[in-house]
């Protein structure tokens, strides 16, 4: 977590938790001292990577684009508003992209799953407007640029004194 590690953040905060809810209860609020605005070198970089996977497509998919577009959403949403949140459609009830339900239902349904050149020059568009609002939210952000590391080792630390 003290790498502005996203992904991590992302597990923490994540609403499915198979085991440890115990140990997340304690972690969380101590986790959420780590979103700070270096995560955004996360973010830009997933973004980069889930470009390039589309653009290697020859069948362009609407999978690999919707991921591409909550790595997008996820980064300016923390960035602007210090919340880890992964969930697409819960993401876009706050950037109303009129377009992510019909790539969710394309998705689910094989048939219509990939995407024609004219949507693939309007998403490369939209992305491309993206990128720059990850930027700008960036530069804008006023989260804290560093998590505090002496914290966290105390709470592992005391994690692990019973045991010892």
């Amino acid at each position: 977590m003290c790498k502005h590690n996203g992904y991590v953040l992302e597990q923490v905060f994540s609403p499915l938790v198979a085991h440890g809810a115990d140990f997340l209860v304690q972690l969380r609020p101590l986790a959420q001292k780590c979103v700070t605005k270096h995560c955004y070198n996360h973010y830009r970089g997933f973004l980069h990577t889930q470009r390039k996977l589309f653009e290697k497509e020859t069948e362009k998919r609407a999978k690999t684009l919707l991921y591409a577009y909550r790595v997008a959403l996820t980064g300016v949403h923390l960035l602007e508003t210090g919340e880890v949140q992964t969930h697409l459609p819960t993401l876009n009830e706050r950037f109303r992209l009129t377009f992510i339900p019909e790539l969710i239902a394309r998705k689910a349904n094989a048939e219509f799953g990939t995407l024609s050149a004219v949507d693939v020059a309007f998403h490369t568009r939209q992305l491309d407007e993206w990128e720059t609002r990850l930027n700008a939210a960036y530069e804008a952000s006023a989260l804290p640029t560093e998590p505090p590391a002496e914290e966290l080792d105390r709470f592992l630390i005391e994690l692990r004194l019973p045991i010892a």
